[in-house]
Parts: structure tokens; sequence; C-alpha cells
């Protein structure tokens, strides 16, 4: 059952959506989890990545890697992680592109922003409880 008029339920209009989606929101929905030390000290489930967060990967080739996130690359809905990196056939080595949803955030790079991002997200968790 529908619970709001005025968004689509439609499976085409909403991958269209996503796929279309501009930069600043592809930033909101390259998100990933926290670890577990850290949802309890924030009380927040997930981030948006960002750069010099540090992150742990969970799944495929290269899972229990750990390492900094060099760059969000949003276009390609990826993250690459530092030392996780592919040889090319003529031997230039190349950073192998990660789903952030695959990776756990162990490490937060904190400013004022994200710091109220976290507070922000802590509160409304607090208040249903």
């Amino acid at each position: 059952m529908k619970v709001k008029a005025s968004v689509t339920s439609d499976k085409r209009k909403v991958r269209k959506a996503h796929f279309n989606a501009p930069s600043h929101l592809r930033q909101k929905i390259m998100s990933a989890t926290l670890s577990k030390e850290l949802r309890t000290k924030y009380n927040v489930r997930s981030l948006p990545i960002r750069r010099d967060d540090e992150v742990m990967i969970t799944r495929g080739q290269f899972k229990e890697r750990e390492g900094k996130v060099v760059t969000v690359y949003r276009k390609k809905w990826c993250i690459h992680v530092e030392r996780v990196t592919r040889d090319k056939v003529n031997g230039q080595t190349v950073p192998v592109g990660i789903k952030p949803s695959k990776v756990v955030i162990t490490k937060i790079k904190l400013d004022k922003d994200r710091k109220a991002l976290l507070d922000r997200k802590g509160k409304g968790k607090n208040k249903k409880e």
C-alpha cells in the first residue's frame, strides 16, 4: 500500500531518479554504516561517507582490508580506499572502486558540520526511546 500520494513507487521511475540523481543527493545516497563502537558512542547507524574517513571493507575480494578513503567518486557511485589497487596489463596500478554500502566506517573525520550532523541525528534517536 502506498503511504504518500506525492511519491511514486513505480520501479522504472525510482530507478531513473536514483541513477540520474544530482551530486548533492548522491552524497546522501552514498552512505556507509558505522562500526559497533561508533554506533553506540554517537547513537547513529550510518553516515554519508567522505574523503578522510577510515573504513573496513566487509564484502568482496578485498574483504577485511582497512584503509583511509582517498576519493568519493560520486559519478561512478564508488569510493577508492588507500592500498586497494589492481595492476593493469601495462604495469600501471589503478584504484579499485568499492561501493559504500560494502564498507563499515571505523574512524570518522570530524569537523564542525559533521559534529552538528551527528548531534542532530543522535538526538532524534534519544527522543524516540
